[in-house]
């Protein structure tokens, strides 16, 4: 791993894992090899760069940041389909990468996962019926009137009712937000203690974004779930998660409740995204010359330093472009990783 310039600045980094997490991400390396045409090793994607947090059960975390910085890979070696070269996921104590191949399809059991686009995610050659049948027959419910009383259950609980009127229609046959419904029924099939929902709405329209950020809110309290909801929009995370994590080439870089992230927003991405969010007002057209100039960095070579420092204004020159900030408290229960807030 790459050697980090030092200061005399005096770091003391807020320590966040506990012992007694529920889900504990505990400073993940996800980085990604590349080969010259095919032969020789080019560098790697550090896609993932140093992500610790905590979620307790029953609570919803945000993680948001733009297309890149890292959040759909994240998502996956928390759903178990990547692993790190350094650092772990544990789930109740227990860490993945001790996981063995039958812990890990228990593991994967125990996690639903939720789409962006509800059309691709749903194999076009299976009725309704089938895609749901399928995850319990691979985890081993034979009883074909258990199957079917359980996806009774849960089709009612996403509203898709009758159900007997859905279960032989194939996925062309439905709506975009009947689809979204049939991923989330086949994520809650098995009854999962935390769910992953990637852009769960972003491909839907307005009108129903709602309704399915409702469902999601409603399944949460009603299974007491763990939810990470990994989306870029500012704009529909304030009605859902209780805390939001801003993510930027590869690293968190701001930790808060989702009132406070949004009342008190510190770092100069978050505020960034923040200025970035669509807005019906035509007057507050003049927020968008907030938004920072460049495009974000490439995670085959991330500069030195704090990686948003070459977009950033406030940035302090021989320290900013020097050093990675350590997370800071400005307000409490308030990450921040900016140098800005250094004497905070």
């Amino acid at each position: 791993m790459a050697s980090k310039k030092q200061t005399n600045v005096n770091i003391q980094s807020v320590q966040t894992e506990r012992t007694d997490a529920f889900l504990s991400i505990q400073d993940l390396h996800v980085w990604f090899e590349l080969r010259k045409f095919g032969f020789g090793r080019a560098g790697y994607v550090h896609a993932v760069d140093g992500v610790s947090f905590d979620l307790d059960q029953g609570k919803a975390l945000a993680i948001v940041g733009e297309s890149g910085c890292g959040k759909t890979t994240l998502m996956k070696t928390i759903l178990g389909l990547y692993m790190p070269v350094k650092g772990d996921v544990v789930y109740k104590g227990n860490r993945l990468s001790e996981y063995s191949k039958a812990d890990m399809r228990w593991y994967r059991s125990q996690v639903g996962f939720v789409q962006q686009d509800p059309y691709g995610a749903l194999p076009p050659f299976m009725n309704v019926q089938r895609i749901l049948e399928e995850p319990l027959i691979i985890n081993g419910v034979k009883d074909k009137e258990e199957r079917l009383e359980r996806i009774h259950k849960v089709f009612e609980e996403v509203k898709m009712t009758p159900v007997e009127e859905f279960l032989p229609k194939f996925p062309h046959m439905l709506s975009g937000g009947q689809q979204q419904r049939v991923v989330i029924a086949r994520a809650m099939i098995l009854n999962p203690k935390l769910l992953v929902a990637d852009e769960p709405v972003s491909m839907l329209d307005a009108s129903v974004r709602v309704e399915i950020l409702n469902l999601l809110r409603g399944l949460q309290e009603k299974h007491h779930l763990a939810v990470i909801y990994i989306t870029h929009d500012l704009s529909t995370v304030r009605y859902f998660s209780e805390y939001i994590y801003v993510m930027y080439a590869g690293e968190i870089v701001e930790k808060a409740t989702g009132d406070d992230l949004l009342k008190n927003p510190c770092h100069p991405y978050t505020l960034a995204l923040l200025s970035a969010t669509s807005d019906p007002d035509a007057k507050n057209v003049e927020k968008f010359q907030d938004v920072p100039p460049g495009e974000p960095p490439s995670l085959v070579k991330p500069p030195e330093g704090c990686r948003f420092h070459p977009r950033c204004k406030k940035m302090i020159p021989g320290l900013c472009d020097v050093e990675s900030p350590p997370e800071f408290q400005p307000i409490k229960g308030h990450l921040v990783s900016c140098w800005l807030f250094k004497d905070a």
